[in-house]
Order: structure tokens, then sequence, then C-alpha cells
């Protein structure tokens, strides 16, 4: 069985299913470990998840836990690694860093020996992977700079493949492509069909990102809470095949994390490389959510469904005029307030009355926002 490991946790497992398929084929046996560590719009509970956070898990080793489509996240806790795990064919197992380094790659090994795999495969969508902790724009560079450190304890050899750069509006592709050698390969949108039906539900960005540019879109991409535009171009569908070793020259968070021992020494580690703590950063956030939440409750909450389809016009309107080509999901639904009903009548709407619109798991933009004959 192979080894991957989805090094950022949220929507790496995605783009690790498909970097597995390009490298194995789809049907061979895999497990992809994965942190449960996911966005707040997805988990409104800060910092990764616990194994003890799940119901539900089947267990292949006293450190590592699968999770199945009738796991569960025990509340308030949110997880859609069960949804995930039904949607993919590899299996899904759960890595925990509240041991840190030390504690992460007991749980590598174990999981390399119950897979039979003499080799890791490392997959991270955007690079921040091949950060060096300086770059303004980074914020989430604390999950796989712990992988590396943990991937170079257990002694196994491992490869990094990253793929997309600069997907994740994280470390600009520009600054990326540098430290990168020629790409390994180029995902193709045969290499997407294992991962087509996820986007229906899954707010993943930068993996949705991929998948487009795998299938051939280029142009302006706006996604949500990020300061630019992405760009989708000619790199944007290769995955770059970077050595362990090559990933700690550049790489100081991954460097200064070895050795430790729980997730709060890790924290103060990136806050002294980088200069930040991300887990703290999401307290901070989850804090201003709940207080805009409890105010949008005062004041009558989210738009009722018959309005969204006129609100979206508007929002296109503007959000075309900026320069966006194509936005993903998340980033109208958000920026909307749509609730699942209202977005689900949104996007069924788009669909059946302007095909040309939907481009999965991107939705095209009207420069003139007006709806076409057959949306009226």
């Amino acid at each position: 069985m192979k080894l991957l490991i989805a090094a950022g946790g949220g929507g790496d497992a995605i783009t690790t299913a498909m970097v597995h398929t390009a490298l194995h084929g789809d049907d061979a046996p895999a497990l992809i470990l994965t942190y449960a560590w996911e966005r707040l719009v997805v988990d409104p509970v800060p910092g990764p998840r616990r194994r003890a956070d799940f119901t539900g898990t089947e267990r292949i080793g006293d450190q590592v836990h699968v999770i199945t489509p009738w796991s569960a996240p025990i509340p308030p806790a949110g997880s859609l690694l069960p949804r995930l795990a039904a949607d993919l064919r590899p299996a899904l197992g759960l890595i925990d860093p509240y041991e840190g380094a030390v504690g992460l790659a007991v749980q590598i090994a174990q999981a390399a020996e119950y897979c039979g795999a003499d080799r890791i495969d490392i997959v991270d969508v955007g690079g921040d992977v091949a950060a060096d902790g300086r770059e303004p724009t980074l914020r989430s560079p604390l999950g796989d700079a712990l992988v590396v450190a943990a991937c170079l304890r257990t002694g196994i050899p491992a490869a990094v493949h990253l793929a997309g750069p600069g997907l994740d509006s994280e470390v600009p592709e520009a600054v990326l492509l540098p430290r990168l050698q020629a790409p390994e390969f180029t995902l193709t949108a045969a290499h997407t069909d294992c991962v087509s039906d996820v986007f229906d539900w899954h707010p993943s960005e930068a993996s949705a990102l991929l998948v487009a540019a795998a299938r051939g879109v280029q142009g302006v991409c706006g996604t949500r809470d990020a300061p630019d535009p992405v760009v989708l171009g000619p790199a944007s569908a290769h995955v770059y095949r970077l050595s362990l070793a090559r990933v700690l020259e550049i790489n100081r968070l991954a460097q200064a994390l070895d050795g430790t021992a729980d997730l709060a020494e890790a924290e103060e580690v990136s806050r002294s490389v980088c200069g930040f703590s991300e887990v703290a950063r999401e307290r901070e956030r989850a804090r201003q959510q709940r207080a805009a939440l409890s105010s949008t409750q005062q004041e009558g909450g989210a738009p009722d469904a018959a309005s969204s389809y006129r609100q979206f016009l508007e929002w296109e309107q503007h959000t075309a005029a900026a320069g966006i080509e194509y936005v993903t999901t998340r980033r109208f639904s958000e920026e909307l307030g749509l609730s699942k009903s209202e977005l689900r009548a949104l996007r069924s709407h788009l669909e059946n009355t302007a095909p040309t619109r939907s481009v999965p798991p991107l939705w095209r933009l009207r420069a003139d926002g007006q709806p076409t004959r057959e949306e009226r």
C-alpha cells in the first residue's frame, strides 16, 4: 500500500488523491495521512483536531486512526474528513500534531509499517512547504513544516511533491519557481476524475484552482480572504518534486521544529522563525466571526433565497470590473452571505440557465454583469 501525506491539512487530501493517481494509478491501494485542520467555515474550533475528537475511527496502531465515512467529529468541532473518506478512493489516516514533530514521527512510522511502505510521498498544494518563513503573505506554514520535520526523524526515504505553485495565495508563484527545478509532471483532466464530485460540497479553493488548471482553465481567479487574485497560467497544473534535504535547505521552520514534543512548543518555534502563530490567528478570527454572527442574527440573519440571484448579479458586476474572470463557489457564497439552501438554489439556477458560467469547479463571471435571456 502506498503511503502519502497531505502536508497542509484541509483540502490538501484532495490534491493528494490526484497526485496519487498521477504517480501510481487510481487503482493502487493507498493511505493518505492528513490533519483534521480545517477552515473555520468547516470547523469553528481553532487549531487541529486530535484523535480523541472523533468517533467511529478505525485503529491501525495505537497512534494512527483511519477516518471512515461513519466517523464523526465530536461537537462543537466540525470536519469534512468523513465525507471525503466516502468520496476518495485512498483511505484517510488522521495525524495528530499535539505531540509535535516527535509524536508525528511515531505516527508516520506506524503508518508506514502498516502499509508495508518503504518510502513516503509528501504532497502540498500551493507551496508553503517551500517557504523560508519570511514571505509577507505566508499564513499557514506550521502543518507542512511539522510533517517535513517528522518525516526526517523517521529515517524513511521521502519526497515532497509541490502542486500548483502559488494557488493557495500564500507564497507567490514568482517567488517559488526559482526555488524549484523542472516540473516532475503536469496534472491533466484525467487526473481530476477521482475528485470530480468533491467540489459540489467541499470549500477547498486551492485544490479547486488546481483542478481547473488541470482542465485547461487560464485566467484571473478570485478566492476568499486573499489579498490578490490568483492567475492560472502554464505552471499552475505542474507538480514539482523536491528531496527532503532540499526542502530543509529552504524551510527554516521545519529545521527549527525538529525535536519539538508538543503543539504549544511548535507554536513558539513558529513565532520565533516566522513572527506569528497561525493557531493564535485562528483563535482571533474565531472570536471575530462569533461577534459577526451575533450581529447578523440581531439584524435579521442572512438574505432569503429569492434575493440571492439579484445580489449575485450586483456582486458579479463590481467583481468582474476589478479584473476577476473566474471565482470559487466559496468566494461568492461567503461574500453574499448565502445560506446552504440559497447557495443550492443559486447554483442550480446558474447551471440550468447559464451553462457558460459554470466551469467546474469554478464559475466564469460576465464582464457586463447582466443576465442572459435564458437567465431572465
